[in-house]
């Protein structure tokens, strides 16, 4: 059985390797029912060792063919940092004044503060994965095809989930982003990626500032289709929270 570890001790900072090892072993389901997107974190540094620990797990996800084509740029310069914010600030200017207009509830709206904070504070994270794919250059005008596109980013997304799993185990905050891939040519220079890496989103990882914990969540049933969307014989009832038999 994995070990489940109480939630203050998972946010303590550490660089005891054997401890990061410990926390690894938190049960899955754990795991998952606690990890949320992280955005506020300090500014104290995280361990190499601990960040290509997380990237070494990435790499047990499964990917097409079994090419294993990830690269992970670790980017933990200033001067690289305070770039790439300026490209998530370019992208989130026009995001934020339609958030603004459109957001009815409390929890959007702490979802939107969170974000600015990271937005504003973006140098300050100490650690970012940009998680790359191989192959990915193709000349603009030519469309590829929407299941190519499901393809293609279906070798990156699963570790990169893999790295989040593994930083909330450890006690790490960890976001995913895209924003500040705004452009790839853009990304592409300030990394010094060939034309054939192809960034694909970033790994924001840190000590959080907050805590992990259990999310609202839709239940299963509400969003679960069998056989053709719309049949939903395991959806409950709203007004008697009964599971509807068809």
């Amino acid at each position: 059985m994995g070990k489940t570890l109480d939630m203050d001790d998972t946010l303590a900072p550490t660089d005891d390797m054997s401890e990061v090892e410990a926390r690894l072993t938190m049960a899955l389901a754990e795991a998952m029912l606690t990890q949320r997107e992280v955005r506020r974190v300090t500014p104290d540094p995280v361990d190499d060792r601990i960040v290509l620990r997380c990237v070494e797990l990435a790499l047990e996800a499964p990917t097409g063919s079994n090419m294993q084509n990830w690269e992970f740029v670790v980017v933990k310069n200033a001067a690289v940092k305070a770039k790439l914010a300026g490209q998530y600030r370019l992208a989130w200017t026009p995001h934020k004044a339609v958030s603004r207009r459109v957001t009815v509830d409390e929890q959007a709206s702490k979802i939107q503060r969170s974000v600015k904070w990271q937005v504003e504070h973006f140098e300050k994270i100490p650690v970012l994965v940009v998680c790359c794919l191989r192959g990915g250059y193709r000349v603009p005008l030519l469309p590829r095809p929407p299941i190519a596109t499901s393809s293609h980013y279906g070798s990156i997304y699963p570790s990169a989930q893999n790295l989040l799993l593994a930083a909330r185990s450890i006690g790490l905050g960890g976001a995913l982003i895209t924003m500040p891939l705004l452009s790839h040519t853009v990304a592409r220079r300030i990394l010094q990626l060939p034309l054939n890496i192809e960034p694909c989103c970033v790994v924001a990882l840190g000590w959080p500032k907050g805590r992990y914990g259990r999310k609202a969540r839709k239940p299963v049933g509400s969003v679960v289709h069998l056989d053709a969307y719309g049949h939903q014989p395991w959806r409950a009832d709203a007004s008697t929270g009964e599971r509807e038999i068809s």
